[in-house]
């Protein structure tokens, strides 16, 4: 690998630490990175040197605040290849996204006996948000199942119908790394007359994303998982579609005018963006942006695949460990189950190496039923994790391992 991972990681202050007396080894990138100092000094630059309210301000402190927002907006732009600035919409998060759309276009353009389409794969945001506007409508829910290796079944298409109108589907699954054929789902979605939204939290940090190349009406990704701060997320939508869909939250900024009686709303997207803005996260995002430009979106998802298929090759050293998901077409995610420990009590162990992983249903109970798990232990890896790291990783596992067997002993 050419990656140069060593000069990278001097970039990450936080891994530089000790957790329980050991070096910290940070595996918990699926729910949230670290921050690089350049995304962090942008942070703080603004706050010391930039601090106003945007898009109301006539003064430098507000214009300069508002200058560097807007330009973030642009990044995010480019960065998807999104047509226009204006389709993107900055909310706090995926969620925070998913329900905007579930509300804003869900419950007004679905309608009794309408079916919406997901995945037995999916994140809770991108079920329970349906579900409400199943029982607000009267639309029905359908899923597609998966197969045992963790991916969508072949016959997808099959639970498509006449009355599908819209279907919610996450790009990479965030337990089972699965990479789901997002494009051709688009195609076959459109071809039935239905909306599509993909969750692109997984799969937006790790690879290239093209919205215009995808042809979806809607995507959403979070920035924690891509360098940023949290509390900032972003809603891509094609912007007919969202000029027909009403507001989500109101109030100011989202007006062009307020009567006493009646209001008219503002232009795309600040229609979408109610109150003062999470303005020094949206700033730290597009920090995070320059920041994976600068290394390549492209080299990014060549390392971390040679790191992800390095892992499943030592993780095939752990005889009683069954990894689930497919070793090809999956991200850097490797969710583990083993009979013998628990997935808390692996956690816990891990961590007093210095090992940190996600443990429990990661907010994917259907999917834990299907797995037929109560839960799982997650290591989930990002660019600036190594071998030696993976390494470390496994040898603890089996000493873990190693200690639950005796204890498991009659005595």
């Amino acid at each position: 690998m050419t990656f140069d991972v060593d000069k990278i990681r001097n970039d990450f202050p936080v891994l530089f630490q000790s957790s329980r007396g050991k070096p910290l080894i940070y595996l918990d990138n699926a729910a949230t990175t670290q921050r690089p100092k350049s995304v962090i000094k942008a942070v703080s630059s603004f706050y010391e040197n930039d601090n106003a309210n945007i898009h109301r301000s006539v003064y430098e402190l507000g214009e300069r605040a508002t200058i560097k927002y807007e330009d973030a907006r642009v990044k995010v732009q480019k960065f998807i290849n999104a047509e226009k600035s204006a389709s993107i919409i900055f909310t706090k998060g995926t969620t925070e996204s998913i329900n905007l759309v579930a509300y804003a276009y869900g419950r007004t353009f679905l309608k009794p006996g309408d079916e919406i389409l997901y995945s037995e794969m999916e994140h809770h945001s991108n079920i329970v948000p349906w579900q409400q506007v199943a029982e607000t409508t009267g639309c029905q829910l359908k899923y597609i199942p998966i197969t045992d290796d963790g991916t969508l079944v072949e016959d997808w298409r099959n639970y498509f119908s006449e009355k599908t109108k819209f279907v919610a589907i996450t790009h990479q699954s965030n337990v089972l790394g699965s990479i789901n054929p997002v494009k051709d789902i688009i195609t076959y979605a459109h071809d039935k007359g239905a909306k599509i939204l993909i969750d692109a939290a997984q799969s937006v940090p790790h690879m290239s994303v093209d919205v215009q190349n995808l042809g979806c009406d809607f995507l959403v990704f979070s920035g924690h998982k891509m360098l940023a701060p949290t509390g900032v997320g972003v809603l891509y939508g094609k912007t007919d579609i969202l000029n027909a869909m009403p507001p989500f939250l109101f109030g100011g900024d989202m007006i062009s005018q307020v009567g006493l009686q009646s209001s008219k709303w503002n232009d795309l997207p600040h229609k979408f963006e109610a109150g003062t803005p999470n303005i020094a996260q949206v700033i730290g995002l597009g920090a995070a942006i320059d920041y994976i430009n600068e290394l390549g979106i492209d080299s990014i998802h060549q390392y971390e695949h040679e790191l992800t298929q390095y892992a499943l090759s030592k993780f095939e050293e752990l005889d009683t460990i069954k990894v689930f998901g497919t070793r090809e077409n999956r991200g850097a995610i490797l969710s583990f189950h083993s009979e013998f420990v628990h997935p808390h009590d692996m956690a816990q162990f891990l961590d007093a190496d210095g090992i940190a992983v996600r443990a429990g249903h990661h907010c994917a109970q259907p999917l834990m039923e299907r797995l037929r798990v109560p839960a799982t232990t997650r290591a989930s890896l990002y660019f600036y994790n190594t071998r030696e790291e993976i390494d470390i990783l496994v040898n603890s596992i089996k000493n873990i391992l190693k200690i639950f067997s005796v204890e498991s002993q009659p005595k």
